[in-house]
């Protein structure tokens, strides 16, 4: 079956699935899909044929001499690429020797006239004959297919209707191009106000633009109108309005998402404002909506077939589809996909894809925030698991004799051990230390030799590349490899031989200069697999908790006692080399990051009472910094190899006014922050410090992170060598080698010091290395699914915060009232961060009927009439009747959390001020709690209701209780499933939001 271009432009989801194989894409219709559908669709299309589960292939029909036909004078792009599509079929049919039929879908009705009986064995029909006549048994798609035609048919005669412009048409692509040349336009990419969706959105200028048009900040689009057609993501061009039409963004905080009244809101010094005359490239994709209620369905009159859809995303429009469920799915998340947007209409048109889950339950909100982050992620193919090496008890793996001569081997020269979370089951580094000959020490880093089972282009190779990074949500993960890999024969465990690709160094004993560096393949035997809290105590000296250590338990007093000298120094030398490191890494301005662990306490009926917070052990440290040396140490040699197309990471320095919000906070508790370098920064903050309040640190240390452009992967030969700079961590080169179990990234890089240590030894490289324009493509990939990654991760996070509160009383239970500390001032509330949960979220002080706070000599507070007054670092509420409470930044008020709910987006945390004393006064320990663990006491506890729900629907009650007599336990309350639980809690520390 060979696609017309307006069928792989409109029935894509069709074509993706998984009985439609052998699929023949003519290269006409893929660069029409480009062309007209943009970026998203393109991408899902080359996805698809790079999926070996499709069997899909594309013909470059444009570059083969014989399919190739000039457009002819007078002749329409459309019937240009159909004729096009057409003659190369016919040729594939012939170059088949006639013996395959060739049958070409379309929806040109005047193409299946003109071709459907030219030529014998190649038949064209429309798409929908096409799934009725070969796959009768393919129901989901002639529906779907049904759905599509129904709403295409609907748009052509409302189009034909109307006669009123909505908006004003795009210019022509030829018109933006030579706009954007001659200055008079300017590229960008469209990013819409989540909080003020209809009023606000703002250009990040993009390309040349950037350069050129001598603009200091983005661009602002004020109004739907002036969006014009465009949608959050699109790569837009914009026009300029005259400087007396330019526009302040708002101050104020906006109590309704999508409330058109927030345009009353004082706004900010006027900043460029343009409209949007044309749209390079869309960025339509599949969106999660809500359906009417019943009474809104019947609101919208006669037309009750064509239903008006809210997407969970703040940020995209309603929908326009055509269906005959609306009362069917109102209790429904449901996925469509948008097909047009014409300027006569005010909402864009789509169709129905799926259905995801009904609307509050915990796996169809998972589901959403999946396909709104656009990840996809099935069970591993069979085709994949059959490349996955044989380790069973009857055929264990074991390292072959043609790796034991080409690697070297570690096992018995080498005290090699792994420091890892409690309960870790993907090992990815482990570490040795030890002293040569000649006086010197030997520092080492050992990782997993991944590649070595995952070869170039295979199929897991192709999974591993689509999903780019294994996805971590509040409750659950997706990983990049199989378990078979990433828990078993890549994971260093301890007392296992195990590939692995190490970089060793010699260093000079006293001073720890290096001296030289080794890389290569090697064979190691980890001889303990540590946790945290054990090696943190070997550091200390403390040798009882060799008991706790399964390697030392079946040893002799004497054997004993050796070995875990031996293991202490290791640990001592290593904290000395690591402190040495970081030492050189803080005189040229490495910024401070912050890891942190809690300990779990139980009540008395074993479920978690709460989270007692750690101090962050120096052992922390030690590892980060042998694993920064090793990626440090990497990027500069595969680059000095492949100086144009190694992949590096850059972390850029920020925009100076990102932090200009940082440098009025701290002026307000008497700081002065020095921004002008990484290492005026970091010297300012660690200056910062409150003795009351350890609070206001760790606030400017967040503002600071935020202030922060995002750390990228890159190729080298897409930027010059200046550029390279890690800006966080203060050193020219940096790339990420240390987990290729969980990165495609450190994968990339593993092949790329194989070729660099092959290239040295004059051998043939094995692998074919991505060319630089190859390599910046995947780039981009990796880092949109690495902020796609983060954002599902917050967004995960933020749905189980909102469970866990939904359902409590917020005027009597004991959780919902917080300690809160003002971080930022609005002109009609202000931003509030509450430690004991990580949250943070804005506080009114003037509510929707337009009274004030007031709080009385007990600090109790009420609404009443009267009137705010906004200061640099402070806001004012005067009642009518003449009192008056100010707040100032970094105070400390009582805050009640409860949950917004909403139908048709996700439900979101709010905070109300209810006294404008502390709750509790902040102590030391408040400070050090990590609100990503802090979470996961959210995630338990949520975890827990949803499967007790499920539990009650499915069992009844009788059975539980007898279970309960009989074994003294109950589903998912045993204290055993909640310890296994929770052992997944240090598992991943993203305090570092910025992810270096």
């Amino acid at each position: 079956m060979i696609p017309d271009w307006k069928v792989v432009q409109d029935y894509l989801e069709i074509l993706e699935f998984p009985e439609l194989k052998g699929i023949i894409f003519m290269q006409t219709a893929c660069q029409t899909v480009q062309h007209q559908r943009g970026r998203r669709q393109y991408n899902k299309l080359r996805n698809l044929l790079r999926d070996a589960r499709h069997d899909c292939i594309l013909f470059a029909n444009e570059f083969q001499q014989f399919c190739y036909l000039p457009r002819e004078r007078g002749e329409s792009m459309e019937k240009w690429q159909t004729r096009s599509i057409y003659n190369a079929a016919v040729w594939y049919y012939h170059h088949c020797q006639d013996r395959m039929p060739i049958v070409m879908v379309t929806e040109d009705e005047e193409a299946i006239q003109q071709y459907g009986s030219e030529t014998e064995g190649v038949f064209v029909i429309s798409f929908k004959n096409y799934l009725d006549n070969f796959w009768p048994d393919l129901k989901a798609a002639r529906e779907l297919c049904d759905s599509i035609l129904q709403s295409r048919r609907e748009r052509e005669n409302e189009s034909q209707e109307s006669h009123g412009k909505e908006y004003a048409e795009h210019l022509p692509l030829e018109v933006l191009e030579a706009g954007i040349k001659s200055g008079r336009y300017i590229q960008g990419i469209l990013n819409v106000n989540k909080h003020r969706a209809q009023i606000e959105a703002f250009v990040r200028l993009q390309g040349a633009s950037c350069k050129d048009s001598g603009l200091a900040s983005d661009i602002l689009i004020h109004g739907m109108k002036a969006r014009n057609r465009s949608i959050h993501g699109d790569v837009v061009v914009v026009e300029l309005l005259p400087k007396n039409e330019w526009k302040g963004r708002t101050t104020a905080l906006c109590e309704n998402d999508s409330d058109d009244k927030a345009s009353g809101d004082p706004p900010s010094e006027p900043m460029p404002t343009g409209r949007v005359v044309g749209i390079l490239q869309k960025n339509w994709r599949d969106y999660v909506v809500t359906f009417p209620s019943k009474e809104e369905v019947q609101s919208q009159g006669k037309n009750a077939q064509k239903i008006l859809v809210t997407p969970w995303d703040y940020r995209i429009p309603k929908i326009r589809i055509s269906t005959q469920q609306a009362e069917t799915l109102q209790d429904f998340r449901v996925v469509v996909r948008i097909d047009s947007w014409e300027s006569t209409s005010v909402y864009p048109n789509g169709h129905f894809v799926r259905v995801l889950g009904r609307i509050g339950d915990l796996e169809g909100e998972i589901a959403t925030i999946l396909v709104e982050n656009s990840i996809s992620v099935v069970p591993f193919s069979e085709a994949q698991m059959c490349e996955m090496p044989v380790n069973t008890p009857g055929n264990p793996w074991k390292v072959s004799p043609e790796e034991e001569r080409e690697r070297q081997d570690l096992r018995k020269t080498h005290l090699v051990f792994s420091i890892d979370p409690k309960g870790c089951e993907d090992v990815d580094d482990t570490l040795s230390v030890r002293t040569l000959d000649n006086g010197h020490l030997e520092l080492g880093v050992h990782i997993a030799d991944v590649t070595h089972f995952v070869a170039p282009n295979s199929y897991i190779d192709i999974e591993a590349r689509t999903r780019a990074t294994t996805y971590y949500l509040a409750d659950r993960r997706y990983d990049m490899l199989p378990s078979k890999l990433s828990a078993d024969l890549c994971s260093l465990l301890g007392g296992v031989d195990r590939y692995a690709v190490s970089v060793i160094w010699e260093l000079d004993k006293t001073s720890y200069e290096i001296k030289k560096v080794w890389y290569g393949r090697t064979i190691i035997r980890s001889a303990y697999k540590l946790f945290y809290e054990a090696a943190q105590e070997l550091l200390d000296g403390n040798f009882n908790i060799v008991n706790d250590i399964p390697e030392f338990r079946d040893l002799d007093e004497k054997t004993r006692q050796a070995r875990l000298e031996e293991l202490a120094w290791a640990i001592g030398k290593l904290t000395d080399i690591a402190r040495h490191v970081r030492a050189k890494r803080d005189c040229c301005g490495a910024l401070e990051l912050e890891g942190v662990e809690v300990r779990v306490q139980l009540d008395e009926k074993k479920n978690i009472h709460d989270l007692i917070p750690k101090q962050p052990l120096e052992v922390h440290e030690t590892v980060a910094e042998c694993m920064i040396l090793a990626n440090h140490w990497v990027a500069k040699k595969i680059w000095e190899s492949f100086p144009h197309q190694a992949l590096l990471r850059q972390h850029p320095p920020p925009h100076q006014e990102f932090f200009s919000e940082l440098r009025e906070c701290a002026k307000a508790k008497g700081f002065f922050i020095d921004t002008r370098s990484n290492k005026t920064l970091a010297d300012s903050l660690d200056n910062a410090n409150d003795p009351n309040d350890p609070i206001v640190n760790r606030l400017l240390r967040s503002m600071a992170t935020q202030a922060m452009s995002n750390a990228l992967y890159f190729s080298t030969g897409s930027c010059a060598e200046e550029e390279f700079h890690h800006y966080g961590l203060a050193l020219d080169k940096y790339t990420h080698f240390t987990s290729p179990i969980r990165r495609y990234s450190d994968i990339i890089v593993h092949r790329l010091l194989m070729a660099a240590i092959a290239k040295d030894k004059k051998m043939e490289i094995k692998d074919n290395l991505f060319s630089n324009k190859d390599l910046e493509e995947l780039c981009r990939h990796i880092n949109n699914r690495n902020r796609a990654a983060q954002h599902s991760q917050k967004q995960s996070t933020e749905l189980f915060q909102c469970m866990y509160f939904k359902d409590k009383d917020p005027e009597n239970e004991e959780r919902c009232i917080s300690d809160g500390v003002i971080y930022s001032i609005r002109t009609n509330g202000v931003l509030l961060f509450i430690p004991r949960f990580g949250i943070k979220g804005a506080a009114y002080l003037k509510n929707k009927d337009g009274l004030v706070i007031s709080c009385g000599p007990d600090g109790r507070s009420e609404w009443k009439p009267g009137s705010l007054q906004r200061f640099q670092n402070k806001i004012t509420s005067t009642t009518t009747g003449g009192e008056s409470v100010t707040f100032h930044l970094f105070d400390h008020v009582t805050v009640r959390i409860s949950v917004q709910a909403s139908r048709c987006h996700s439900d979101t945390i709010r905070l109300e001020i209810i006294s404008s004393k502390p709750y509790m006064s902040p102590d030391t320990e408040l400070f050090h709690q990590s609100s990503l663990l802090l979470k996961s006491d959210l995630v338990k506890e949520v975890t827990r209701s949803v499967e007790e729900a499920q539990l009650a629907q499915e069992v009844k009650v009788n059975v539980i209780q007898e279970d309960y007599q009989k074994y003294c336990q109950t589903k998912g309350r045993s204290l055993y499933m909640l310890l296994e639980e929770i052992r997944d809690l240090a598992l991943l520390d993203v305090s570092n939001s910025y992810g270096m």
